[in-house]
């Protein structure tokens, strides 16, 4: 069975989803459009950076606290 992707743009579909683009935000806002897309992506990406060492330091304190209890 063929396994069906959300987004399988290839060829002449990326194509046709470009020139839609084009024609709905026209040339001049393309590159605020991109900009906007690109900040979000960094914000997304330091949110996910921080979330991730925030997770790894509370793991290490948790571990840390573990030990001290079958130490003592």
């Amino acid at each position: 069975m063929e396994n069906i992707l959300l987004f399988n743009f290839f060829g002449p579909e990326m194509l046709v989803v470009m020139f839609a683009i084009l024609l709905l935000f026209g040339g001049k806002k393309i590159p605020e459009l991109m900009r906007g897309i690109g900040k979000g992506i960094r914000e997304f990406n330091s949110a996910r950076s921080t979330l991730e060492s925030e997770l790894k330091d509370g793991m290490k304190e948790a571990e840390k606290k573990e030990e001290s209890k079958t130490s003592a």
